[in-house]
């Protein structure tokens, strides 16, 4: 069985490691060997050539100082890269570590290291922070580069800050905190060490962005860019964090309902659509509003508002509270009943039981829609449905694409976040095809005990979840070992949606 070593440049710090593990990973699918390596880069090189390069991981562990003001002595670092001596030291797998020490209660922060060769005085804080370095250290740099041919990471608990430096009086107890921090990190440190080893990836596609969602968020940067800050969002413009996330930053400002939207503002309505009352309050408020609703859900509010005038009751399938689905009923919510599950299907009153009509919520799983739909035939046989597919055509694909990666899979990621149908879905596709299966918003919530023992790793992505949070997830995995990356293609989209008018028209 191989050994991760953790280095630890002091005594001290070897003890509270120690004490941390305390047997951990003796018994699971990896060992951990705190080795003392030395004070300053010195004897932190000679450790380095005695450990030679490692396949079975490398971790740095101890005390630092911080360069930030926003840490604080007991907070831990997790490092990016070090820093230091020579070319940089990449540490691809921190965000994995990161999260898991956040999960376990630690205060945490990921970013670089740099390593010198002598205790800094009080008035260099700031010259190093100014290389991006959000703490120092003088072992990290030596010893990860004795070990770059395999997994490293380096995690360093911050003993002192700019205000408090080491011939502060304080740091008698910022040392204490420090070495508290090191050994509630060391349960975190064994997964780290049992989730080493070399992987294939197997990459479902196509994942990630759809046409619609790529239009819905086009729409947002473009009215930013047009009518300037802030421009207000009704809802998510689509359900992901980092894509709310990353428009906030824009100055979008997103709003549960238009009574939090100032008079005169500009409004978008997100991808999900909004019912004929949303519009009509919008019109009385005299708020300018652009439309990001994806033209798939626009084709199902036409489908229930055409089913509805000729009279039929219209049976729409879907998940309570869903966005789209709220929109949707609001098109005739005199004619329109939400069917959740087949045994939904025996509530159904039509007032003639020759006109009913069924309509699906875009983001369904086939199958789990298939066997409503079913149900709705088998009491009314005369039942209508769409002209065409009202599942998304991406939808549809993701779901066969994972399905195709699932058979091979120990486990399957899905990128997505937690009020994300389609993404749920995806999840669901995959444990129904046998294999586990969890959802991240990114690489910090993968947990790392999901990954011990395991080498085949399926990723795919809602329709929703940028592709950039894929690549970051890979690049994490490829920083506890070897990877090797498979696509696997069941379907090539080449769908584009015109943007609404307002927005191709040159401002005036």
């Amino acid at each position: 069985m191989t050994k991760t070593v953790i280095c630890a440049p002091l005594r001290v710090e070897a003890r509270a490691l120690r004490r941390g593990l305390n047997g951990l990973g003796a018994n699971g699918q990896a060992q951990v060997d705190v080795r003392r390596t030395g004070y300053g880069p010195t004897r932190s090189a000679a450790a380095a050539a005695r450990l030679g390069p490692s396949n079975s991981g490398v971790v740095v562990a101890g005390v630092a100082g911080a360069l930030t003001n926003d840490l604080r002595v007991g907070d831990i670092v997790v490092a990016s890269e070090v820093h230091g001596g020579g070319p940089a030291v990449s540490c691809p797998s921190a965000p994995l570590l990161a999260g898991e020490l956040r999960r376990a209660g630690l205060r945490v922060q990921v970013g670089p290291i740099t390593t010198v060769n002598r205790l800094i005085g009080k008035g260099e804080h700031a010259a190093l922070a100014e290389t991006g370095a959000i703490a120092v250290d003088m072992e990290s740099a030596p010893l990860l580069r004795g070990s770059a041919a395999g997994p490293s990471v380096v995690v360093r608990a911050i003993s002192d800050t700019p205000a408090h430096p080491l011939a502060s009086p304080r740091i008698v107890t910022g040392g204490l905190a420090a070495l508290r921090s090191l050994r509630q990190a060391g349960p975190g440190l064994a997964r780290w060490a049992a989730a080493v080893r070399p992987r294939s990836v197997l990459m479902a596609s196509p994942r990630s962005f759809c046409a619609g969602v790529e239009r819905a968020i086009d729409i947002v940067d473009l009215a930013l860019k047009r009518y300037g800050a802030p421009v207000y969002v009704r809802k998510q413009i689509v359900h992901n964090k980092t894509v709310v996330s990353d428009l906030e930053d824009k100055g979008a400002i997103f709003v549960d309902e238009l009574s939090e939207v100032p008079d005169g503002a500009k409004v978008v309505f997100s991808a999900h659509g909004v019912s004929p009352e949303v519009r009509r309050e919008a019109q009385r408020r005299g708020l300018d509003t652009v439309d990001a609703t994806c033209p798939l859900v626009a084709k199902v509010h036409a489908e229930a508002r055409r089913f509805a005038s000729d009279g039929y009751l219209v049976a729409l399938i879907g998940h309570a509270g869903h966005e789209e689905v709220e929109g949707t009923l609001g098109e005739a919510p005199d004619s329109t009943a939400l069917v959740q599950t087949a045994a939904d299907v025996a509530t159904l009153e039509p007032p003639d039981p020759g006109k009913v009509a069924y309509l699906m919520q875009t983001t369904l799983a086939a199958d789990e829609a298939a066997g409503v739909v079913d149900a709705i035939l088998d009491r009314f046989p005369a039942a209508r449905g769409p002209g065409s597919d009202d599942i998304c055509y991406a939808t549809t694909n993701r779901q066969r694409a994972v399905r195709a990666i699932a058979a091979d899979s120990d486990l399957v990621l899905v990128v997505g976040s937690a009020n994300s149908s389609n993404s749920l879905r995806l999840v669901e596709t995959a444990e129904r095809a046998g294999t586990t299966a969890h959802l991240v918003d990114n690489a910090e919530d993968i947990e790392l005990g999901w990954l011990a023992g395991v080498g085949r790793v399926g990723i795919t992505a809602g329709a929703s979840a940028p592709p950039a949070v894929v690549g970051q997830i890979v690049a994490a995995l490829g920083g506890l070992g070897q990877i090797e990356t498979k696509e696997v293609v069941v379907a090539t989209e080449a769908v584009q949606f015109g943007l609404p008018r307002e927005l191709r028209q040159s401002p005036s």
